[in-house]
């Protein structure tokens, strides 16, 4: 791999509750200049956009800015810290993030948007979608916006894939000097993810990018739970 080339998908309408969200992508990835897709293009989708279709929308008090918080806890299986309002905590998915994932951004006023139950099924039925409607085998990258520890600012990361790697392994195999890498595990879904962000953007209502020129090596059966360290690895728990 030398090149990845990434675009943001234009012409999406706005998702409600119960849209087959995989047929409208299908559609519009179709013909120029948002396709047509070819083989090994991964497709990146944001998480607004499968939980409303996926009616993960809970109404709250339009009137109350904190009314969101007690699904933040009903959706969390452990609080990690507290700090004033801000809340971070562990998902039933594993993943440590604030508020539970629980999103009011680009949402209609008095609903909040949760994260899906299950998004490597989400991943996967936009995957197969897609395959059957537009004759192609992608890959399929679910994203959120997380911060980090230790570090300002935030970034997009995969919360759901299919037929694309979390991590690449690179342990045992030589650097560019020869040596053997010994601790080297890329997490190559997150990367991407972050990278179709940057055509995506936070308000330009853009949902979905397209990545094409990934390394053949990424493309595999693949789970989330590759990219969350298991708590007895955790050296901060």
């Amino acid at each position: 791999m030398s090149r990845l080339t990434i675009w943001g998908v234009e012409g999406i309408k706005e998702i409600s509750p119960q849209d087959q969200l995989g047929e409208i992508i299908a559609e519009a990835c179709r013909n120029e200049p948002n396709g047509p897709l070819v083989e090994n293009d991964i497709l990146v989708v944001t998480q607004k956009i499968v939980s409303k279709a996926e009616g993960r929308l809970v109404p709250i008090d339009a009137a109350d800015p904190l009314s969101h918080k007690q699904l933040v806890e009903q959706e969390a299986v452990r609080i990690v810290r507290r700090r004033g309002d801000l809340i971070i905590t562990e998902t039933r998915h594993g993943f440590i993030c604030a508020n539970s994932g629980v999103d009011l951004s680009n949402i209609e006023k008095g609903y909040a948007a949760l994260l899906p139950i299950d998004s490597d099924k989400s991943a996967r039925r936009i995957r197969d979608i897609i395959r059957a409607r537009n004759g192609v085998t992608v890959g399929v990258i679910i994203s959120d916006t997380f911060g980090r520890p230790w570090r300002n600012g935030l970034t997009d990361v995969a919360i759901g894939i299919a037929g694309v790697a979390g991590v690449v392994d690179l342990r045992g195999t030589p650097d560019s000097l020869g040596r053997i890498m010994q601790v080297t595990e890329v997490a190559v879904a997150d990367e991407l993810a972050s990278a179709a962000e940057l055509v995506m953007g936070k308000s330009s209502g853009i949902p979905v990018a397209v990545v094409r020129g990934a390394d053949k090596d990424w493309f595999r059966d693949s789970k989330i739970s590759e990219l969350v360290r298991p708590a007895q690895e955790d050296l901060f728990r």
